[in-house]
């Protein structure tokens, strides 16, 4: 029974839970079984919180007797380790920051998905300061894909990929900067919601890249992230960079369908550097979608550029202490990033921010036209770990930053996105499809999805770890 516990969506949990089918409590000791004799040769967790666990069940059930109805009643999930938990100490995949005390109270997110019913299992494993693509930690190790454990789960939100992808929560919550909750998903086949920058809060999290960080959830149904994401939305005065703007009714909404959204397939940029599978997912889904315009997106490889260039200032800028105290105690591939982000002149710095605002406004110009554009999320199915190059178009170059070749230019803007699981014929590993919406519309992307998951084109089931094995 806890198996079958464990392969059920979110929304599914949270309707036998308001229906008292399952108790809360029946379905928190099944992820915590599921925890216990998976995680160990997976490596999602780094902080399992099962007390606080059980206790927040047990309050859902009591509401629930009460005749309450929480949104995510009795659901389980995990937050990556740069959330704050009230208790924990904030990792955000460091050695250093495992010196500080533990959090006083939850980030605002946290205390959101509590307010919704759900039951949180743990911190997950993360990249170092989330500036990462592969799910591979110097100081807690490697996140391993539940579909293939010797490939990479991707970041720098690989735990929160490996542990939906392995059944272990029904649902995480992720950052993304680059493409840190697109790139998991789509390496571990995994529905992945990006919200437009400022949407969210991020009130209680660690930063890397304050101009560009985004939260938001990977959950095994695009129904889930809808789900989710009513239950994340609120004002929260504590992030000066979120937007006060009234919440969407992402539920409400996800049910109409497609009748007329225009749809396009992003071209040019989109279609070259990435292996076959890349271009195969997006054409899959466009045959699902009925699909045939295509559209491009100007300047895309110069909006890349000046995402590498802002990321690296301004994460640069936030560990230039930690650097010169402690060298020593950083994932040498990452405080070289950081020591080369602290050399760009800032006339670099400024002319990216120019372009930010140029490659804005032309992209308004696109989504005068279209409603959604299809792209490839990663470049290629998920690389085995600790592969350190890739041969793209003939050129053999870094395999790390350019996992996120196509995921940059689109998070520069903040653009939402969901990543949707496409597993092509004969493939043994899922690769993902981005679903771009104008700002502010993650509704539109989301009744993408869910069309797609109903037809059967995207799935994300639960990775048989047997067969990975």
């Amino acid at each position: 029974m806890s198996s079958d516990i464990c392969s059920l969506p979110a929304h599914a949990i949270a309707a036998a839970v308001k229906s008292r089918r399952l108790s809360a409590r029946e379905v928190t000791e099944a992820a915590i079984a599921r925890i216990e004799t998976t995680d160990a040769a997976l490596g999602a967790f780094t902080d399992k919180t099962f007390e606080r666990a059980l206790a927040e069940a047990d309050s859902v059930d009591d509401a629930v007797a009460a005749g309450e109805t929480p949104l995510l009643a009795g659901v389980p999930y995990a937050v990556k380790n740069l959330f704050d938990i009230e208790g924990v100490t904030t990792r955000a995949g460091s050695k250093i920051n495992r010196d500080n005390p533990p959090a006083g109270d939850d980030a605002f997110l946290v205390r959101r998905m509590a307010l919704a019913g759900g039951v949180l299992a743990g911190g997950l494993n993360m990249g170092e300061y989330a500036y990462d693509f592969t799910g591979e930690n110097a100081h807690d190790g490697i996140s391993r894909n539940p579909h293939d454990p010797g490939r990479m789960s991707g970041g720098s939100s690989g735990g929160s990929g490996t542990a939906v992808a392995a059944g272990m929560v029904p649902l995480s919550l992720g950052s993304d900067t680059n493409g840190s909750i697109r790139v998991p998903a789509s390496f571990c086949g995994l529905f992945g919601l990006k919200p437009t920058y400022g949407r969210l809060s991020r009130a209680g999290t660690f930063p890397f890249c304050a101009s560009l960080d985004h939260l938001g959830p990977l959950a095994r149904s695009a129904r889930d992230l809808a789900l989710v994401l009513d239950a994340l939305q609120g004002d929260d005065p504590d992030d000066p960079a979120q937007a006060r703007r009234a919440p969407i009714a992402a539920m409400a909404e996800i049910d109409r369908g497609i009748d007329g959204l225009t749809i396009a397939v992003a071209d040019d940029y989109f279609r070259e550097s990435g292996m076959p599978e890349a271009f195969d997912a997006v054409d899959t889904i466009a045959a699902a979608l009925g699909v045939s315009r295509t559209v491009t997106l100007p300047e895309a490889a110069r909006a890349r550029a000046s995402a590498y260039v802002i990321t690296a200032a301004e994460g640069a800028a936030l560990h230039g202490k930690r650097i010169r105290q402690r060298a020593r105690d950083f994932d040498p591939d990452v405080r070289d990033r950081f020591i080369a982000g602290a050399m760009i002149p800032a006339a670099w710095v400024i002319q990216a921010q120019k372009f930010r605002a140029w490659f804005h406004a032309a992209m308004l110009k696109v989504f005068r036209e279209v409603d959604i554009i299809l792209a490839p999320a990663t470049p290629f199915h998920a690389l085995r770990s600790g592969t350190k190059t890739i041969t793209l178009d003939g050129v053999s170059m870094p395999a790390r930053p350019n996992i996120g070749l196509y995921t940059q230019p689109v998070s520069f803007i903040g653009l939402p996105v969901v990543a949707v699981p496409v597993w092509l014929p004969n493939a043994k590993l899922p690769i993902g499809v981005q679903v771009i919406a104008p700002p502010w519309r993650e509704d539109l992307a989301l009744r993408v999805a869910w069309h797609l998951e109903q037809q059967g084109a995207v799935s994300a089931p639960v990775a048989r770890m047997e067969r990975a094995a």
